[in-house]
């Protein structure tokens, strides 16, 4: 009699190796390891409320809860408990009611081109006298420019008005600059210049002077690489505008909106800062004529709100004290390959600084 023939063997899948942060699966750990690499994952990405995936800018987050192919149960959760402005999940309807109350801000009022050609009502409080925030912590200043055209077709750009604020919003410094060559186009529909606005308009190199005035605020430029009083500058593409300004500034005090990596699009291209602003604060700006007011309390304004989120340390963003391995070379070590996804991710690394940072004492470059 046969016996019962014994049933077929079923093969196990094959392991796969899934990344900590954003779930990306390998069939290879030399290959995850390779992703960890380049991924620069941290526990300052914006991260999913629900799943808590890291995302490389908060626009990917955003497609990630609401695009065209969003995540389902994520979507469904975000929809019901999330804010659509800064992305934050709430525990309850009357939790999100009350956040939305102060997330969604109303536009400032414009200054208009009828100001006083200077103002500086607050210059002389900027002195080497005036402290720094709680814990030492640097204040940071808003600063917008306008540009007009010159040269045979316009497309040069200069200075025409500079505008600063402070994190309060109070208005620091507003002045017309004298253009330093004929102007061949005011760009008024964008502007709102015109000649007569220019007239007697502050020399260059005194617009410069001041305006360092305030932003080092007394601090020897040698001192301002150790921290001190220097203030943190905030604008939207602030090269071009020091670049037409004819000024440098210590890199490691600019916060840009339009460099920074997790404001920027999936493509690592800049948004414009009339998108940013409806996007995450919920109102428009530019809808005539560019205000430098009206843009450097914007831009003030999402800094601060990208500044106050709260990232949790716990456990991350540090090499783990039993793995040895030196962190200059600790992704060439053997003992990398023996470690786990989430250990991996304790490696990692940010490839850029986040803005939270800017609420602890000590700056450092």
């Amino acid at each position: 009699m046969d016996s019962e023939a014994d049933p077929p063997e079923t093969e196990n899948p094959p392991k796969r190796h899934k990344c900590s942060a954003c779930y990306k699966q390998y069939k290879k750990k030399e290959h995850l390891i390779e992703h960890m690499k380049i991924s620069y994952h941290s526990l300052h990405q914006p991260r999913c409320g629900v799943c808590q995936k890291h995302c490389k800018s908060f626009e990917s987050l955003r497609e990630h809860l609401t695009g065209p192919l969003p995540k389902g149960l994520c979507s469904t959760i975000f929809s019901q408990q999330g804010c659509q402005l800064c992305l934050s999940l709430f525990d309850s309807a009357v939790s999100l009611r009350e956040h939305l109350e102060t997330c969604r801000l109303s536009s400032p009022a414009p200054m208009g081109t009828d100001a006083m050609p200077y103002i500086s009502s607050q210059i002389d409080n900027l002195d080497s006298c005036d402290e720094n925030g709680p814990g030492g912590r640097p204040r940071a200043i808003a600063m917008d420019c306008e540009m007009v055209g010159g040269g045979s077709d316009g497309s040069l750009e200069i200075c025409a008005r500079v505008c600063l604020v402070d994190e309060d919003e109070n208005l620091i410094f507003h002045t017309y600059v004298q253009p330093i060559i004929p102007v061949t186009n005011y760009r008024y529909d964008i502007t709102g210049l015109t000649e007569e606005n220019l007239r007697n308009a502050m020399p260059l190199k005194e617009v410069q002077e001041k305006v360092l005035q305030i932003l080092y605020n007394g601090e020897s430029t040698g001192k301002v690489l150790d921290g001190g009083k220097a203030r943190l500058l905030v604008g939207h593409d602030l090269e071009h505008d020091f670049d037409c300004l004819k000024l440098n500034y210590p890199k490691h005090l600019l916060r840009d909106t339009a460099k920074y990596r997790p404001l920027m699009k999936t493509n690592l291209v800049s948004h414009s800062l009339k998108y940013l602003t409806r996007t995450y604060l919920g109102y428009d700006i530019q809808s005539g004529a560019h205000d430098p007011y009206e843009d450097c309390i914007s831009v003030m304004r999402l800094y601060k709100r990208i500044r106050g989120q709260i990232h949790k340390e716990e456990g991350y963003g540090t090499l783990t004290s039993n793995n040895n391995i030196g962190e200059s070379d600790c992704w060439q070590s053997e003992k990398v390959s023996n470690l786990t996804p989430d250990e991996l991710y304790a490696m990692s690394r940010s490839d850029y600084r986040c803005w939270c940072l800017d609420l602890r004492p000590n700056l450092a470059p």
